[in-house]
């Protein structure tokens, strides 16, 4: 008996042993999707695009390419420089946490991977242009918004900016190379959350710029905080020290700067027995604890405070202002907050508060807004709101989109799950485009369920209407468009990770539909850039390879040894461009 006939016999056993309720010609049919699934498998590569180059895309790429050695990845950037949220938000002065680009460009060295910087899917190329030239597609595109406080006067008084811009700002991050803060106008600045970007905001504002000068930090913010006038940082947020998002890492290296004060903690906000707190929380309690009792420094020249229980209520401009809503920023009003419930509660991360009627006024000229970030659609995407508009989906390809929550809906692992909760007899098109997936194998460790309560990993209790949730053939996500703008690296890798154990899974069964298994019959096989370059070269595009890449690293070492610094970014696409005219 040939080979291909043992094979076949093998799944035809297979399938007839699923005991699952299903007609013979559904057996059929699996049967032949198994059957094509496999010779794919065993005729050619499989072929996955990335849209992203950040933490989550390298590392979902990685783990795919150790798992399937005939894998080729094909990772989109929109900017001609990879690495995203490592390279323009991790702090100049955390060289360590960018360690892990070292890991990447092993990964970017295989012949089995391509990076496509300076394209942006869904602007220079429609997100439907990718679906023929894929097997499977990964969003792992990051956060690239903040949220805002939606208070009067946030976005015309002078002297309110995003934390998230500030950062991007001194890390060279092209969109925001003209952000120039004044940061000359006063002594004292706000900054309104309590996470790691937060306090690494308060550290850039404190620290001394000749120490900053051997980062990475970009040229133009070090002229700008060498002129600055800020004396006094205040990082406020609307819960209590046992709720705070911040790391014990960021505390103590502000806690440490040369010549900052700190301003000591109401020790009634600490719970009176430490020990019983978790690990974490209760070595966090310690060292601000420890913070508080320290004796104050002597003559400090800046200095700085962790402010709870306040919630911001408006912006004040100078009395000089023509209007309420102009000129500069002069202070903010806050309004104190209780933690609800019983003592035993104020303990918990989760912790809520209540409001009160005692409000405060603080000083401040500068104000920075850091309340976490949020994703957006990218062009082409179907959302929530498209949904509820009436506006039909297109039926071949449907990638959804959450904009309540600001992620792709998916399941734990990381596969795209469509359609939102819907009633199917009101736009049957969203339900056939979403039925391309047969039922879990038995004894599959990672069985997806299609209750929407059990199977989504940003589910809703309150969702109006419970309908089945199904994985869109091909799509997967990870990073903070799968799960949101939380954690940092390391949790983001074991995120990745899981994705990619899902996509090969999925993948190796045989039994789940993918891209090119859903492609009309007569098309080619999927072949990646391969295809898809002389279409983005028709269309004018310039697309950056990683050759191209290592060529502006080395320009921007370059500039960065005539400073005495381990590199100077090029702040612009143009100047990035440039080195490779």
């Amino acid at each position: 008996m040939k080979l291909a006939q043992v094979q076949l016999a093998a799944y035809e056993k297979l399938l007839y042993a699923d005991s699952r309720p299903c007609s013979r010609s559904q057996k059929i049919g699996t049967l032949q999707r198994r059957w094509n699934h496999h010779v794919l498998q065993n005729t050619r590569p499989f072929r996955l695009g990335v849209i992203g180059s950040g933490p989550a895309g390298f590392y979902t790429a990685y783990r795919v390419m150790t798992r399937n050695e005939n894998a080729v990845v094909d990772m989109f950037e929109q900017l001609p420089a990879p690495y995203g949220l490592v390279r323009y938000g991790v702090a100049p002065d955390h060289p360590e946490v960018k360690k892990c680009q070292d890991k990447f460009a092993e990964i970017a060295g295989s012949p089995r991977f391509n990076f496509i910087g300076n394209i942006d899917i869904g602007k220079d190329l429609p997100l439907s242009l990718l679906k023929p030239h894929y097997d499977a597609i990964l969003f792992a595109y990051g956060a690239s918004q903040d949220r805002k406080l939606g208070l009067p006067g946030e976005d015309s008084l002078q002297g309110i900016y995003s934390a998230r811009a500030f950062v991007g700002w001194y890390n060279g991050l092209p969109q925001y190379k003209n952000l120039a803060p004044d940061l000359d106008s006063g002594e004292e600045a706000i900054v309104i959350g309590q996470g790691n970007v937060a306090l690494d905001v308060a550290r850039t504002l404190l620290s001394n710029v000749d120490k900053l000068r051997k980062t990475d930090i970009a040229e133009q913010a070090l002229d700008t905080l060498s002129k600055s006038r800020v004396k006094t940082v205040r990082v406020v947020g609307r819960r209590g020290p046992l709720q705070a998002s911040f790391t014990i890492k960021e505390v103590r290296e502000l806690l440490t700067l040369p010549g900052v004060g700190f301003t000591p903690i109401d020790t009634s906000l600490f719970p009176q027995d430490v020990a019983q707190l978790p690990r974490t929380q209760k070595r966090l309690t310690q060292l601000l604890f420890k913070g508080s009792s320290m004796p104050a420094t002597s003559h400090p020249s800046k200095s700085w405070s962790l402010d709870f229980l306040l919630s911001p209520q408006s912006f004040n401009p100078k009395p000089d202002s023509t209007t309420d809503l102009s000129g500069s920023l002069n202070s903010i009003n806050f309004s104190r907050n209780a933690l609800r419930g019983a003592a035993s509660e104020h303990l918990s991360p989760s912790a809520s508060v209540v409001g009160t009627n005692e409000q405060i006024t603080l000083p401040a000229s500068l104000a920075f807004r850091s309340i976490g970030y949020e994703s957006l659609p990218i062009p082409g995407m179907y959302t929530d709101m498209d949904l509820h508009s009436g506006l039909p989906p297109d039926p071949d390809f449907l990638v959804p989109f959450d904009t309540n929550r600001g992620t792709i809906p998916n399941d734990p692992y990381g596969r795209v799950l469509a359609p939102f909760p819907f009633n199917p007899n009101q736009n049957q098109n969203l339900a056939q485009s979403a039925s391309h997936i047969a039922p879990a194998l038995p004894n599959d460790p990672h069985k997806r369920s299609i209750n929407p309560s059990h199977s989504t990993s940003n589910s809703r209790s309150d969702d109006k209407v419970k309908q089945p949730q199904r994985h869109v053939p091909g799509l997967y996500c990870a990073g903070w468009v799968k799960r949101g703008p939380t954690g940092v690296i390391a949790s983001t890798m074991e995120d990745a990770f899981a994705t990619a154990e899902a996509m090969i899974q999925d993948w190796e069964s045989g039994d789940v539909d993918f891209l090119s298994t859903t492609t009309k019959e007569g098309t080619d096989v999927p072949r990646g850039w391969d295809a898809l370059g002389p279409i983005a070269k028709n269309r004018g595009l310039r697309a950056v390879s990683w050759r191209d890449w290592l060529r502006i690293d080395e320009a921007e070492k370059e500039r960065g040894r005539a400073r005495g610094k381990d590199r100077e970014k090029f702040r612009s696409v143009e100047d990035m461009l440039a080195v490779l005219d």
